[in-house]
């Protein structure tokens, strides 16, 4: 038999490493372990997380439950006996009482180079910040955020053209393989950790509604990774015409501009190019309120904008 292990995890980044843990023979996947589903869409269809509808496409024993301190989860916990708790992007903090329910503790897939983005947006950051550099940890859970000793890392470069949705699918997937590797050691009791270095952490706390709002008043380059990082859900969004319009995709151009932040100065194959504080945006992708994502030069020519006309603008 295998390391008995729990799997406790939301995000559709989740869903690599659980993939993982079902495929490899050194693993027993004793127990995954989600949120109860919620309401979602315009509908408010009751909505089960990825992990779930994974959980029943592999067949594995499921339990849909918010939290698992106390109640179904904590008793789910109890019945499954596992080795080890791992933990990708579940968003909740595991008490001391949880870890200390299997015998080697809980291990943790983070999608950052900790220290380095701490939290639960670090793919985000990364990007908004303009990492050159990201990868992935596999720590030892303790009762900190993000704070346990390292087990392993990778590197991973951030590419011009990512977005948050393609440098977190990716990293997932490194993430799954280093996360198997470390699972294979485990029981050995051999495997080096590293504390971390607290004095170099860096924090990457959930984006929010002002986060997600474009200032054309900053720099093109820094617009373009906003745009970037909150693609493609729940986007950075602006305001046209009194309505709400999702910039899904841009690039900046160092070509400066006269014209006053958020004005459209041209548009072309390429998209449509916005003045920014220094430079401009090449916006490529957007989705107007109530309608699907769409090319941005496909949405201009149904738009036809006149001499001037200006994204974020009170009027606009």
């Amino acid at each position: 038999m295998g390391l008995r292990v729990a799997f406790l995890g939301n995000d559709a980044w989740s869903v690599p490493p659980l993939e993982a843990l079902a495929n490899e023979p050194a693993i027993e996947l004793v127990a995954v372990i989600t949120n109860a589903p919620k309401p979602a869409g315009r509908g408010s269809v009751l909505t089960s997380t990825p992990v779930a509808d994974t959980a029943r496409r592999l067949g594995a024993s499921l339990v849909e439950a918010d939290g698992v301190r106390t109640g179904p989860g904590w008793q789910a916990l109890l019945s499954a006996r596992p080795e080890a708790l791992v933990v990708v992007a579940y968003g909740r903090l595991l008490s001391p009482e949880v870890l200390s329910s299997a015998p080697h503790g809980g291990v943790n897939l983070h999608l950052s180079l900790l220290p380095r983005w701490r939290g639960a947006s670090p793919v985000q950051h990364a990007i908004l910040a303009g990492d050159e550099m990201t990868g992935v940890t596999v720590m030892r859970m303790d009762a900190g955020l993000d704070t346990g000793p390292i087990l392993g890392q990778l590197e991973e470069p951030v590419r011009p053209e990512d977005d948050a949705g393609s440098l977190g699918s990716r990293l997932a997937h490194i993430g799954a393989g280093l996360l198997i590797g470390v699972l294979r050691v485990l029981p050995t009791g051999r495997l080096p950790a590293r504390a971390q270095d607290d004095g170099a952490a860096t924090w990457a706390p959930r984006l929010g509604p002002r986060d997600r709002t474009i200032d054309w008043t900053e720099p093109a380059d820094r617009v373009a990774r906003r745009i970037r990082a909150l693609a493609p859900e729940p986007g950075a969004g602006t305001t046209f015409r009194g309505g709400h319009l999702k910039i899904l995709s841009a690039a900046a151009d160092r070509a400066a501009s006269s014209l006053e932040p958020g004005t459209i100065v041209t548009e072309g194959d390429r998209g449509v190019l916005i003045a920014a504080g220094d430079g401009s945006v090449w916006v490529r992708e957007v989705a107007p309120a109530g309608r699907a994502r769409m090319a941005a030069a496909d949405w201009a020519r149904g738009a036809r904008f006149a001499s001037g006309e200006r994204l974020g603008s009170p009027e606009g």
